[in-house]
């Protein structure tokens, strides 16, 4: 059976809209963005602090709001999205999906996820309520450079290639791993330090047990590959239980066994280390 993706004009345009919001604007609109707060102080803040304004940023289907937070002490900014759709049939214009999912408990699972497997490249992400409903409230990302689409339109290269390429690397196979059906060049966002940061992961995890493209599992860092060898269904159902299927993640289980195999197949050639990210 075959499944395809289409990225439609609007879910293109919401994704350059959700994107934007971490432009150099949001540094004028935050000019003392913190830098020393912990992952949990962040996600203490985002879970707790009071909504003090919040802005619709797209009339597209997922209902991605900007919102400003404050405790008192700190006001920072969040991306918030509240979809949460679910369709046995999806019809694209190049043929049908099946058991569609859209949802912003995807967020939150793709953020333990990353945490899971020590990557630190989805900004901290909690689930609280918005409007009366619940949502995903992710950390406005800070000193946020550009769009993988601007650095791609403007033929830009990154200081350090080699860098940059592993960092596409755990992209790509992260993608494979959660089979995400949009990643696109306006949900990668790139901060001054050129470290990649991904974001908006609604309609990711399928039931599949086969990768999306195989192909782009070309290299992985050690550390990476060593934690994903260690993910069983203990750890994955504590983790992610409350956002995630049973399907959903025997389907992930199933997708993991098929990466590690592929990297012990290729060997030591394949395979980097590269310093952690905090």
């Amino acid at each position: 059976m075959m499944h395809f993706l289409r990225l439609s004009s609007v879910r293109v345009c919401l994704a350059l809209l959700v994107a934007l919001h971490l432009s150099s604007s949001c540094l004028a609109e935050n000019p003392s963005a913190p830098s020393g707060l912990s992952r949990t102080e962040k996600e203490e803040f985002l879970a707790k602090a009071d909504i003090v304004k919040s802005k619709h940023v797209s009339t597209g289907i997922t209902g991605t709001y900007r919102v400003t937070l404050t405790d008192g002490r700190l006001t920072h900014d969040a991306s918030v999205q509240t979809i949460d759709e679910a369709k046995t049939t999806y019809q694209t214009a190049r043929g049908t999906e099946f058991n569609f999912r859209d949802t912003y408990v995807h967020n939150m699972a793709a953020y333990k996820l990353d945490q899971l497997i020590g990557l630190n490249m989805i900004p901290v992400t909690v689930v609280r309520k918005f409007k009366g409903n619940n949502a995903s409230y992710t950390w406005w990302v800070d000193d946020v450079l550009m769009m993988e689409l601007d650095r791609h339109n403007r033929k830009m290269e990154p200081p350090d290639l080699e860098a940059w390429n592993r960092q596409m690397h755990i992209v790509r196979l992260f993608d494979q791993l959660i089979y995400n059906m949009d990643r696109n060049l306006g949900n990668l966002l790139i901060d001054k330090a050129w470290q990649l940061w991904m974001i908006d992961h609604t309609r990711a995890f399928r039931t599949f047990r086969e990768l999306k493209d195989s192909r782009n599992l070309v290299r992985c860092e050690r550390k990476v590959l060593a934690r994903l060898k260690e993910l069983d269904a203990n750890s994955i159902s504590r983790e992610l239980e409350s956002f995630l299927k049973p399907e959903e993640m025997k389907g992930l289980l199933a997708r993991r066994d098929v990466i590690v195999r592929t990297f012990e197949q290729k060997g030591e050639s394949a395979l980097y280390d590269a310093p952690g990210r905090e």
